[in-house]
């Protein structure tokens, strides 16, 4: 594969690696082919290994998915060594080994980056996001669904340097409250999606205060919060003109009531309105529900 590549890129006179590598290979070439393939690419010679080096080097993009279903320990490790310059990170199908030793020296000389993906890492710690606040001071994303070990000094520390987040996700991160919800609303009010989902201990005061700060809100997710109720529902009506997407369901104290205003403003909810709901539920107990003509 790497030479039925390397021949179908190859001009028909002269050499693929006589062109310059920085202007025309690794901006205009390299950069449209699969991840994988330009790996293996490092077996045909020395010269295409240096470039493949080159080329990771200075790639603003590392999607670990785009590899293979797994990505060894020593690979990552190896394949990031020398980038100063990414732009985005996600990590995938690692969670397996990546701890703080391999993630930590990324991080801490990647100071561009303004997306992080890293949901499922469960074998990191808060120093992990504490390393990502002091060091990626333009942070516009942050997947941090599933982590646990996220705390609520650790998510200070990233309100207090990361004031460009736009979306973070902390679904099922189940050390935080209302405290520290509340501060990163404070300190990040250019946030326009916001998920809380899976988390027991967000209420009515987080996401009030996520409305009040956080006027440009657009999409927030708070799936099963269970101590989220109709007020904050409102609030969050009257505060945030752009919400396009809320999500609300198995937030049994959640009513229609509170609910409608959104629903008449065309925001999309997750959950039907009553009428739609008991038909639905008509249609699944009776067979031929169709049929049925109801008269309201």
């Amino acid at each position: 594969a790497p030479w039925r590549l390397m021949m179908s890129l190859t001009p028909s006179r002269g050499c693929l690696l006589d062109l310059p590598w920085e202007d025309i290979l690794v901006p205009h070439i390299l950069c449209h082919l699969p991840l994988q393939q330009l790996l293996s690419l490092q077996s045909v010679s020395r010269s295409f290994q240096s470039l493949i080096q080159l080329y990771l080097a200075n790639m603003h993009c590392f999607d670990s998915s785009k590899i293979g279903p797994a990505i060894p320990r020593a690979a990552f490790v190896n394949l990031l060594k020398d980038n100063e310059v990414l732009h985005q990170l996600v990590l995938q199908n690692c969670s397996d080994w990546l701890t703080d030793r391999e993630l930590l020296p990324v991080i801490g000389q990647n100071h561009h980056l303004q997306q992080i993906q890293l949901k499922g890492c469960a074998q990191l710690s808060r120093h992990a996001l504490v390393a990502i606040s002091l060091s990626c001071p333009n942070l516009r994303q942050l997947s941090l669904a599933h982590c646990e070990w996220v705390d609520s000094l650790s998510l200070r520390s990233l309100a207090d340097h990361c004031k460009a987040l736009e979306a973070v996700d902390l679904t099922a991160c189940r050390q935080l409250k209302d405290e520290a919800i509340c501060y990163l609303a404070q300190k990040c009010g250019k946030l326009k999606s916001v998920s809380l989902a899976v988390n027991a201990n967000v209420g009515d005061v987080a996401v009030e205060e996520i409305a009040k700060c956080c006027p440009d809100l657009e999409h927030l997710d708070l799936t099963g919060c269970l101590r989220v109720k109709n007020d904050s529902i409102r609030v969050l009506a009257e505060y945030c003109p752009k919400l396009r997407s809320l999500k609300v369901k198995h937030c049994h104290n959640v009513a229609e009531s509170s609910l409608s205003i959104l629903r008449g403003r065309g925001v999309e909810l997750d959950v039907e309105p009553p009428l739609q709901r008991a038909l639905v539920l008509l249609q699944d107990v009776v067979g031929f529900a169709p049929f049925i003509n109801l008269q309201i």
